[in-house]
């Protein structure tokens, strides 16, 4: 018998390879490949539009681009008359493939965890996104703690195992959150002797602020140790690692960014004054729905915001939330992205992106480094993505219209010069897996567990034998 679950593993399994790319198709875009792009509308992002542009790639990287631009001989080529190229789309804040829950809610600090720990390649929400224009996501731990697990960026390489989603040389960060999520969670025990601090606002920063302390101590003992060493002492003995503050030191040194989940603006405040007591920088404050108060704070101390397009009024903390808040913060000169917080919203960012030109008459290519080049500076990865120039890895979305208009649709996505997704692939591919699908339901049918046997009938019967011999 196939069990349900099995059944229900095995369709996921068929979807999911139905729509890998095939391995001949990475062969044949292998390292030394090029491949060009023609004809093309070409939204570089930072260095204007170019009509009836040429992308040359090799390597998988951007080896030339223009309006006249020489076609190596023997490269692969694109025709895209007739559509458009940006920068892969860059979420900053996501939550997909990661294996079990977003959350280690056991306690209040929880730096040691990690989501490169969990990642889940097979997770369909992966292809998903690059059917969206997603190449890069930002994976965040949750907002359940005052100090959470840490990220891992990646790059939507569908196909790959979880150690190939991971985006090289990206810079590390760890997830901080505010307000109503992380006082909310200690809030579970019926007994308040059970209950896990903190439970107020004034608790949460608390417990980074103590934290930081105790970082910052440790870090002194490091310091001295490895002076100690440098001294010539070799009787000096190593302290002991603590995995959850050496996240929080390489925050103090500035080798791991906060991306801190935050709602209200006097709550922003709090982390900002907090940070530049312990003089570190918050890299991204993600939601900031009342950014737009605090704009010249946060551009003052560096921060970047990463918000919503108009989500507002789904919890108290948020009802001052206006759909203005990205343009507003942006006029004020702090580096803002769109986010997706959601599997569903990170298939359409572009559409999210083309809100503000609504709300808040932010221009088309304004409005496009909202979800390419500003969320790549708020990352530390804009040396290598973001934006359409020589020498930035290949990641590219092709459309059939303007992506601000909400007719694009994405018809091929490029993560390093690979095709990892193709729209007419794709839909020659449904009816096949249909079938597959199907097939799989008929196999479970048939092998379905089956009826009990029917007892015996005991009941006396009427002779039928035939009478006559010659009719037995």
């Amino acid at each position: 018998m196939i069990r349900p679950f099995v059944l229900a593993s095995t369709l996921m399994a068929a979807s999911a390879g139905a729509v890998a790319p095939a391995s001949a198709q990475a062969t044949a875009q292998a390292a030394g490949a090029v491949t060009a792009i023609r004809n093309a509308t070409i939204l570089t992002v930072t260095k204007g539009t170019i009509e009836k542009g040429t992308i040359v790639i090799r390597n998988g990287k951007i080896a030339a681009v223009g309006a006249n631009v020489d076609v190596p001989r023997g490269a692969t080529e694109i025709d895209a008359t007739g559509l458009f190229v940006m920068p892969g789309i860059i979420d900053a804040h996501s939550h997909i493939a990661i294996d079990g829950s977003v959350n280690e809610l056991s306690l209040s600090v929880t730096s040691m965890v990690g989501v490169e720990d969990v990642l889940e390649p097979d997770d369909i929400d992966i292809y998903r996104g690059l059917a969206g224009g997603v190449t890069v996501a930002n994976v965040l731990h949750g907002s359940g703690n005052a100090i959470g697990g840490k990220n891992a960026v990646i790059k939507l390489r569908w196909g790959k195992d979880a150690q190939g989603l991971l985006f090289e040389g990206a810079m590390p960060g760890i997830k901080f959150a505010l307000g109503e999520n992380p006082k909310r969670s200690g809030q579970s025990g019926g007994n308040a002797a059970d209950r896990r601090y903190p439970v107020t606002r004034m608790g949460v920063i608390d417990v980074i602020r103590e934290a930081f302390v105790e970082a910052r101590a440790y870090q002194a003992k490091w310091r001295a140790y490895e002076a100690a060493v440098k001294a010539g002492d070799r009787a000096v003995q190593a302290p002991r690692r603590d995995l959850a503050l050496e996240p929080l030191v390489e925050v103090l040194e500035g080798r791991r960014l906060v991306h801190a989940h935050a709602y209200r603006a006097d709550e922003i405040l709090q982390l900002l004054r907090l940070a530049e007591e312990f003089r570190f920088r918050v890299a991204t404050l993600q939601h900031v729905l009342e950014g737009y108060k605090v704009a010249d704070e946060i551009a003052k101390h560096g921060a970047g915001a990463s918000t919503f397009s108009d989500w507002w009024g789904y919890k108290y903390e948020v009802v001052d939330a206006i759909p203005y808040n990205a343009a507003l913060m942006t006029e004020r000169g702090v580096v803002v992205s769109i986010n997706s917080d959601s599997a569903e919203e990170h298939r359409h960012l572009n559409q999210e992106a083309a809100k503000t030109i609504k709300y808040g008459g932010l221009t088309e290519e304004q409005a496009l480094k909202l979800v390419t080049i500003n969320p790549a500076i708020q990352l530390g990865v804009d040396k290598r993505v973001g934006s359409i120039e020589v020498g930035k890895d290949a990641d590219l979305v092709l459309y059939n219209a303007h992506p601000l208009s909400t007719f694009a649709v994405p018809q091929q996505v490029l993560i390093d010069g690979v095709v990892y997704f193709d729209r007419q692939k794709d839909l020659q591919k449904r009816e096949a897996r249909a079938r597959q699908k199907q097939a799989l339901k008929d196999k479970e049918k048939a092998g379905s567990a089956p009826a009990r046997p029917t007892p015996p009938d005991t009941t006396p019967k009427a002779e039928t034998t035939p009478g006559r011999e010659e009719d037995r």
